[in-house]
Parts: C-alpha cells; sequence; structure tokens
C-alpha cells in the first residue's frame, strides 16, 4: 500500500500545510532570537530566564488547553493561538526592556502550547491505531522542513533589511496559518476513526471509564520523560549553543545562524525511518534507542572542532533525539482512549514546558560558572537518565508486552462535542 494511502481523513494533511508554515515562522524566530538578545546586551543568565518566561507560559496554558478545546473546538483554538504568536513574535525585537520581553515571551509560549495541543489531539484522533507513530512523525517533518527553510529566510533577511525584519516576517507567516486553518479545517473531531487494516480502536485499554490526571500521568510516564528530557535540551541549546561554538570553537556569528538547519536537516532526513520502526517493533524500544545515540552526539559537541564535523554531529542529533517526540505521542496514543486524549495531550505539553522552563536557567548557571563543555556534559546526562527510566519501565509499552492492536468497538463518546460557539 502507498504510504499516502495511510491517511484518509484529509484534515490531517490540512494539519501538516499549516504546521508547515508555523514551522517557518519558528525557524526564522528561533535563528535569531539569541543573536538578537546578545546584540542587546543581554547576560547570558537573562537570555536564560527569558527562556524561562516562554516555558511558563507552556505551563501556565498546558492543563487549561484539554478544557478550552473541549469547550471552543481545536479549530477555534488553533485559529487563535496562531493569531496570537503572529502578534507576540512580531513585536519582540522592538522591545528593549527586559520586564516587556519576560511578558512577550510568556505569551509565546501559551499561544504556542495552544498550537501544538491543538494539532496533536486533532491527529491523534483521526489517525488509526497502527500509523499514528507514521503520522505524527509527518506532523513533526512538517515542522522540520520550515525549521530548515526558516534560518536561511532570517539570514537573507537580515542582510537585506535587518534582523527585525525577520521576526515580522516570522508573525506574517503565522497569520496566514491562521487564515488556512480558519478556511480549510474541519471544526469538529470523528466519533471514530478508520485504521487502513480494519481496525476502529485506538488503544488497547477499552471501555470509557473516567480516569484521574495522575492515573492518565502514570500511563504516559516515559512519554513525560521523553519530553521533558527534549524540552530541556532544545530550549538549551538554541540559546546556548551558538554562544559555545563562537566562544570555545571560534566559528564565525554568520555560521551559527545557520544551526538548527543541520539540526532539522537529520531530523527531516530520520524522522519518518523512526517513526515505522516505532510502529513496527515498539514505541519505547525506538524511543529508547533514539536516546542513547542522540546522549553521544551531544557528547560530541564538547570533543569536535571542525565546524563541518560539528555540523555532522548535529544532524545526527536531530535525527535521533527530535524523532522521539512523535513516536512518544504515539505511544501515548495506544495507552490512552480517545476521550481522554486533549487531557492527556495537555498533561504532555506540561512537562516539556517543564523541560524549557528548567533547562535554559540551569545551563546557563552551568555556562557561566564552569563553561559551555559543562553544560553539554549535564545535557548527555539527562539522556542517559531517560534511557535507564524507559529501561525500568518497560513493560509500559504494550509491544514489550507481546501485545498487537485488535478491532474494537468505537468509543460512543466524541472527542469533541459540538459546541455553541
Amino acid at each position: 500500500m502507498h504510504w499516502t494511502k495511510k491517511i484518509e481523513d484529509p484534515n490531517i494533511w490540512r494539519v501538516y500545510i499549516a504546521t508547515l508554515i508555523l514551522g517557518l515562522a519558528y525557524g526564522m524566530a528561533i535563528s535569531l532570537i539569541a543573536i538578537l538578545l546578545d546584540d542587546k546586551g543581554f547576560e547570558k543568565r537573562s537570555i536564560g530566564t527569558l527562556a524561562a518566561w516562554f516555558a511558563s507560559g507552556i505551563v501556565a496554558l498546558s492543563l487549561p488547553m484539554g478544557s478550552l478545546i473541549k469547550r471552543f473546538t481545536a479549530k477555534t483554538t488553533l485559529t487563535a493561538s496562531f493569531l496570537g504568536y503572529a502578534l507576540t513574535v512580531g513585536v519582540f525585537p522592538f522591545l528593549d526592556s527586559y520586564h516587556a520581553m519576560a511578558a512577550v515571551r510568556f505569551f509565546d509560549g501559551a499561544f504556542s502550547v495552544g498550537i501544538w495541543v491543538s494539532c496533536e489531539t486533532i491527529l491523534l484522533a483521526r489517525s488509526g491505531p497502527k500509523s499514528k507513530a507514521f503520522v505524527m512523525s509527518l506532523y513533526a517533518l512538517a515542522i522540520a522542513f520550515g525549521y530548515m527553510g526558516g534560518p536561511w529566510l532570517s539570514r537573507l533577511l537580515t542582510e537585506l533589511v535587518s534582523m527585525e525584519a525577520g521576526f515580522v516576517a516570522a508573525g506574517v507567516l503565522s497569520s496566514i496559518a491562521a487564515l488556512y486553518t480558519a478556511l480549510k479545517m474541519d471544526r469538529e473531531l470523528p466519533i471514530h476513526s478508520h485504521d487502513p487494516h480494519g481496525a476502529t480502536s485506538d488503544t488497547l485499554i477499552q471501555g470509557a471509564a473516567e480516569v484521574t490526571s495522575g492515573q492518565l500521568l502514570w500511563r504516559i510516564k516515559n512519554s513525560c520523560f521523553a519530553t521533558f528530557a527534549y524540552g530541556y535540551f532544545q530550549a538549551s541549546v538554541v540559546l546556548f549553543l551558538p554562544l559555545f561554538l563562537m566562544e570555545s570553537k571560534g566559528i564565525a556569528k554568520e555560521q551559527t545562524i545557520t544551526i538548527p538547519f543541520y539540526f532539522a536537516g537529520g531530523m527531516l532526513v530520520f524522522i519518518n525511518v523512526a517513526a515505522r520502526i516505532g510502529d513496527r517493533f515498539g514505541h519505547l524500544f525506538t524511543m529508547r534507542v533514539l536516546g542513547s545515540v542522540g546522549g553521544c552526539m551531544v557528547l560530541g559537541f564538547v570533543f569536535l572542532d571542525s565546524y563541518v564535523l560539528m555540523c555532522t554531529a548535529v544532524a545526527i542529533a536531530g535525527a535521533t533525539l527530535a524523532s522521539i517526540s512523535p513516536v512518544s505521542l504515539a505511544l501515548q496514543g495506544v495507552v490512552v482512549e480517545r476521550q481522554h486524549y486533549a487531557r492527556a495531550t495537555s498533561i504532555y505539553n506540561v512537562f516539556y514546558a517543564a523541560g524549557m522552563l528548567l533547562g535554559p536557567p540551569i545551563s546557563s548557571i552551568l555556562f557561566d560558572q564552569y563553561g559551555g563543555a559543562t553544560m553539554l556534559y549535564h545535557l548527555a546526562a539527562l539522556w542517559a537518565a531517560f534511557v535507564l527510566f524507559s529501561l525500568l519501565f518497560y513493560r509500559d509499552d504494550p509491544a514489550a508486552r507481546g501485545l498487537t492492536l485488535a478491532p474494537a468497538p468505537a468509543p460512543r463518546e466524541a472527542v469533541e462535542p459540538s459546541s455553541a460557539n
């Protein structure tokens, strides 16, 4: 069967298109933010705490987002979040006060988590049980394409216009994504979806019984640890790897702007392969292998001096560590009932935000006091801790217990009831 036939719902493709546009906006902003703040004279600790304000916005809105999606629908929440992000990223470079920047970064995080939870809820609800990692990998690929193109657009605009123009352009792109979503996306999620192989259930855990947030957390603890580690790593590396390369490796500022390109490039090449492996051999097993290889690449950042070799290590890190995200969401999708997807995804994103919240401040302290190498060592140690955790709870993966997804009656309740909104 051709791979496109695994995705029958056109709304999944619409999410991919909107995500690609957003990915360009993210890629532009991420490639410029550390350099912008450095040019404005902010110290490393201030740069780290500004990133923490971004993560605080994610933490504040992650848990309520499930309720907001249920009340206003995922489409409405997604459209509003795109518009909110467009505003925050567009005004950011024109601010000079730390407090003003912190406030904007908080709302940047709040709107970003609205985008993530809405997209992930739509994709998990509309994908079949045997293709969740595949569907989520294409979602991540859409982001990766944007991340690859965004830094080059930023570099072009910086050279032709100004650094501020890159942020404004990112806001325009997010507004385009909002308009596309409003015009093209179906309002409600389906009561059930059909797997291309005939199954109609998305989970091994049957029944519609209500579960507590604590019970949901226990089911998805491996996914939550994985996303915590990735958020911690990503937020730290985006801010401080360029500075480490400039200060310790003697790499020119212009070359560091394109570092996200290589990370996204590795992700682009391998993420779908990782997803197929996860769907076939077990999601948690795949996450463990990816974390092991990626952690070794983080250590490589310390010992490599060649710019070409450094870019290669960054690409391999992107291929492995970035690939963990869609696989971890797929694991979550097969151990949680459909009607709880929005809540589980909200909890999942709390851990992602917690990693982003803790990573930059801790990394900035280590960077300031002990140097960039020590900062990278502690990031490698975090991935080692995840690998050990996943070994301890390996039976959380249904594949590790020899279970397979079998056809079962679809839940009676829709994930997302209609709203009078």
